[in-house]
């Protein structure tokens, strides 16, 4: 009886607790049901208005594309609103713009894109983007980039503030340029000013700082030589001194290229009264001295030879306001062999109002990030042709890929083709000191009449050899590529590469000593199997002035390697030149009083 009973009452438990766990369960299950029929109703709605086609006037209807604009939209207006929030709360915060300070921004660069011949829905469309902020400089109708101007005449390009001002517009002529008959005797034998002397000198007669990059031959040096005169010539006007401090300073990184820019310059001041003085090392300090204490007004020299005369108190350039800094197109080759601390040291004994002027024949990273180091933060960039590397289109390249061992009988060869006469110039350059020297050696038993100038050479042998070659005394010349760049020996029809240069650069530099003043030249190239690194960029050379590229060449493959870092190799990240730079942060310590 006992054991019934408590069967039962287990039993009556059992059925109270299933009970109470159903009456609990049910919400849920109602819950579950309602949200069903409620998602129920809904697709019959849908279904009902316009997901399902339907036929109005006996043409089918697709309500799905209403259905996705109203989607889209509503998506559209959930971002803005969001991002009006997030730019109100910023606007609330520190530094941020808030609604209507956003609302004026987007009408105001709006108007801008209207201004730049823009369609308004274009307009409109480069306010979303945010392109409208900072127009392109390929921007229809010359767009100001960052406050700077752009103009283009044919293959130049002229860019920087104000530039399209008509005080700065090209000469035509050399009587345009309303300078004094005595200051334009060195133009006479040119009918017209070259392109870089007709774009550059406007600017450098209204005191711009500038930067011109023309090819090598252009005529650079009278390009920045008329308007150093005119400046001196204007400072010096109703100033008597017996002794006078130089107000003209041309640096060169090489002793023949500074003494040719010294003879170009002693001419053309001449008949202007103007002395100049060149100095460079190798020779007695002696008679630059001398030439320094009696006076001068133009100081033409190299880094190391006048950081020293600086240094010894002969030399002052306080009143030095016109400076032409890593001149024509040596500017990175200076950098190239570490005069870049010299160059500061020199520039920081000058006048802190100095006209700075920089030319090249290219324009690597360095040379930018130096130029914005010492010149005017709007300097004006004139660029002849291309900045990119790019070689004379006046000279016919040939490439020739042979073995080392048969380089001597193929110039022996290319010399009775191209120096029969053994009156015209021809130039051949090679790479190392002792090269220079064997190959003299070797044309000269095989009864050439030929020179050499080259670093381990005197001073006053590398001079007469170079006049001899200049002259015509002796018209064949073995040269380092101490004579690649800069220098202008009139005349040379012919340059023979016995040895392809460290870079392509060099390349370009080297075969500039022909076809220079609009002439016409060669340029024959020995290519070998150990310059096969330099190949792809070589191509690129040949094709862009629409030369033939040998097949044997393209063999060798046509990538053109990244420039590596002096200091981190080929790993490492490039910065551009216009990057920003960086903002030092302070904080207040905490331990201060």
């Amino acid at each position: 009886m006992g054991i019934t009973d408590n069967h039962e009452l287990e039993a009556q438990k059992k059925s109270k607790k299933q009970k109470r766990k159903l009456e609990q369960n049910e919400p849920e299950v109602v819950v579950v049901e309602a949200k069903k029929e409620k998602k129920k109703k809904k697709n019959d709605k849908r279904g009902d208005g316009f997901v399902v086609d339907c036929v109005e006037g006996g043409e089918i209807v697709d309500g799905s594309a209403e259905v996705g604009e109203k989607k889209k939209k509503k998506k559209k207006d959930r971002k803005e609103n969001k991002r009006e929030k997030e730019e109100e709360f910023l606007g609330n915060g520190s530094g941020g713009i808030g609604k209507k300070e956003k609302k004026k921004h987007k009408e105001e660069r709006e108007g801008r894109g209207l201004k730049n011949g823009l369609a308004p829905d274009e307009a409109k469309r480069e306010v979303v983007s945010g392109s409208c902020e900072k127009p392109d400089g390929n921007n229809r109708n010359g767009a100001i980039v960052d406050g700077d101007e752009k103009r283009s005449h044919g293959d130049v390009v002229v860019s920087g503030k104000d530039v399209k001002e008509i005080k700065y517009t090209a000469l035509n002529s050399f009587a345009e340029s309303g300078l004094p008959k005595e200051v334009l005797e060195c133009c006479q034998g040119f009918e017209k000013p070259s392109p870089i002397q007709s774009h550059s000198w406007p600017f450098l007669l209204n005191n711009r700082d500038f930067i011109g990059i023309a090819a090598t031959g252009s005529g650079k040096t009278l390009a920045f030589g008329v308007p150093a005169i005119m400046h001196i010539l204007q400072k010096r006007k109703n100033k008597t001194s017996k002794r006078l401090n130089p107000l003209c300073l041309v640096l060169s990184p090489t002793r023949e290229l500074a003494q040719q820019i010294s003879d170009v310059l002693c001419a053309a001041g001449k008949p202007c009264g103007l002395q100049s003085v060149c100095v460079y090392g190798g020779t007695s300090k002696g008679p630059q001295i001398s030439a320094l204490k009696s006076g001068v007004d133009i100081v033409i020299g190299t880094p190391g030879r006048l950081k020293d005369l600086i240094e010894m108190g002969v030399c002052v350039l306080k009143e030095v306001s016109f400076v032409v800094s890593t001149v024509l197109d040596e500017a990175d080759r200076m950098l190239d062999m570490g005069f870049e601390p010299e160059v500061r040291s020199i520039l920081s004994q000058t006048c802190s109002t100095r006209q700075m002027v920089m030319f090249s024949a290219t324009w690597p990273l360095p040379v930018h990030q130096l130029a914005q180091e010492f010149m005017d933060p709007n300097p004006v960039k004139v660029v002849v042709g291309s900045e990119d590397l790019a070689a004379n289109h006046d000279v016919l390249q040939i490439v020739e890929v042979l073995e080392d061992r048969a380089r001597d009988e193929r110039l022996v060869s290319l010399l009775e083709k191209y120096h029969k006469s053994q009156k015209n110039r021809v130039l051949v350059f090679v790479l190392y000191k002792m090269e220079a020297a064997r190959v003299e050696n070797m044309l000269q038993k095989k009864g050439w009449n030929v020179v050499s100038i080259h670093g381990d050479k005197a001073q006053h042998a590398r001079t007469k050899a170079l006049s001899l070659f200049k002259e015509g005394s002796c018209p064949l010349m073995i040269a380092t590529d101490v004579a690649a760049r800069g220098l202008d020996i009139p005349d040379v029809e012919v340059v023979i590469n016995y040895s392809f240069p460290l870079t392509t650069e060099d390349y370009v530099h080297r075969i500039g000593r022909t076809g220079r003043a609009g002439k016409k030249g060669v340029a024959h190239t020995f290519f070998m199997k150990e310059n096969k690194g330099l190949a792809g960029e070589l191509v690129n050379v040949l094709r862009e002035a629409g030369q033939i590229v040998p097949t044997a060449l393209t063999n060798f493959g046509t990538h053109v390697k990244k420039k590596e870092s002096k200091l981190y190799g080929a790993h490492f990240r490039e910065i551009a030149a216009d990057a920003p730079k960086a903002k030092k942060i302070t904080f207040d310590s905490d331990n201060e009083d």
